[in-house]
Order: structure tokens, then sequence, then C-alpha cells
């Protein structure tokens, strides 16, 4: 019995790590990534080069993650900002009836554990985001944010 969830759409990059009780479908993941265990990677959402995705993650559509990005354990990621299960009719949606919000991290970002990312961002280079944080507007390039909604700690990254 297989402990993975790989659909044949997914692209995985050569040298791409995926470990057990994952669930991975119309994605792309770039060449040595590692993906951890009991992670949900959604269509159109696209991984780069050289990232770590830590346990219990979720990367919904629309999220893209650019090289060296490290995601730490139970991060989630939204992409609707505006989530309902049924029409003001009482009909139940359909995927027509919402707009897929996109995030994007750059390049050495980092994102703490049991953070919550709402869609339409951009996560700067080199930013940090601190465990815990929910972050709902963009994070400057090399700054530190931490807390709910997260706020800016520190202008600069210490790896400056």
């Amino acid at each position: 019995m297989s402990t993975q969830r790989i659909a044949d759409d997914v692209v995985l990059g050569q040298g791409a790590v995926v470990r057990d009780f994952v669930n991975l479908y119309g994605c792309f993941i770039g060449e040595n990534s590692r993906i951890g265990t009991f992670v949900e990677i959604q269509m159109n959402a696209r991984i780069g080069r050289n990232c770590k995705i830590s346990s219990h993650t979720f990367i919904c559509e629309g999220v893209t993650i650019e090289d060296g990005v490290f995601v730490g354990h139970g991060v989630v990621f939204v992409n609707d900002k505006y989530p309902k299960a049924v029409n003001p009719d009482g009909s139940l949606q359909t995927d027509g009836d919402w707009e897929c919000q996109a995030t994007l991290v750059r390049a050495g970002a980092s994102i703490g554990s049991g953070a919550t990312i709402l869609g339409g961002i951009v996560i700067g280079e080199n930013a940090l985001v601190g465990a815990g944080s929910t972050v709902t507007k963009d994070v400057p390039a090399g700054c530190t944010v931490v807390g709910n909604p997260a706020k800016i700690l520190q202008k600069e990254s210490k790896e400056d």
C-alpha cells in the first residue's frame, strides 16, 4: 500500500525528496527540494529549488515559493479572502464562485512553524515570518515580522 498520493500531473525536479503521507496534485516541485510528511500541495502551486517544506503544511492553489525558502511545520496558506460554502440563494458554491488570491514567497525567505499566510500577499526576499504569526499584508525584503496580525519587528534580517 502506498503512503504517498502524487498525481501523474506533478512535476518533480531532479533530486527532490518527498516523504510519506503526502498529497500532491497539479503542482511543480523544484530540484533538490524536500517535502515533509503530511504535506498537501495543490494544483497550480509552485515550489522552487532547494526549498524545505516541513511536515503538516498546506500549500494551496495560487502559491508560488521561490528558491531556497524554508517553510516550518504546520504552516497554512490561504487563497480565498471571502470563503463561503453556499451562495446567497443557498446553492453550493463552485469553482466559478470565488477568486483565487495569489501569494508569492520570494527567494531565501523563512516562515516559522504554525504561521498562517493570507492570500494576495508577497513575502519579500530573505524575510523572516515568526512562528505562529498571521501574515495579512506584504512583508518587505529582509524584514522580520511577528504576531497576529504580523508586524515588523526588525527591518533587516540578521544575515545582512
